[in-house]
């Protein structure tokens, strides 16, 4: 299992807490420090199953600021994301084939076996 995590972030904060709490073995990946491939995100979407856009944090200022009015390809979002971390939705936890967003916290119940 792997989280894809923001120490500073309190939804990501609690979801580890969850997972510790039910034993899992988990790696963490600071995904705004370690630099995800445009692969590896491809993968983390698809088993999200979700669209890029649907992982952007669209509240962040980058977005509002520069990007929100701007037509993207779906490839093009993902590399946005790849460049520019900060606007990728998070946590997220990946569990083999399955993935979710740990918003809230507890939808990672959902994934944990």
């Amino acid at each position: 299992m792997k989280i894809y995590h923001n120490p500073r972030c309190g939804k990501s904060r609690k979801t580890l807490s969850l997972i510790k709490e039910k034993n899992q073995k988990i790696k963490i990946i600071e995904y705004l420090k370690y630099n995800l491939t445009i692969s590896e995100l491809q993968h983390i979407i698809k088993k999200l199953d979700m669209r890029p856009i649907d992982l952007v944090r669209k509240n962040e200022k980058i977005w509002k600021e520069n990007l929100k009015k701007k037509k993207m390809s779906q490839q093009e979002i993902i590399k946005l994301m790849i460049k520019n971390p900060k606007i990728i939705e998070r946590p997220i936890v990946v569990n083999g084939d399955q993935a979710i967003i740990g918003r809230p916290p507890e939808n990672v119940l959902k994934i944990i076996n």
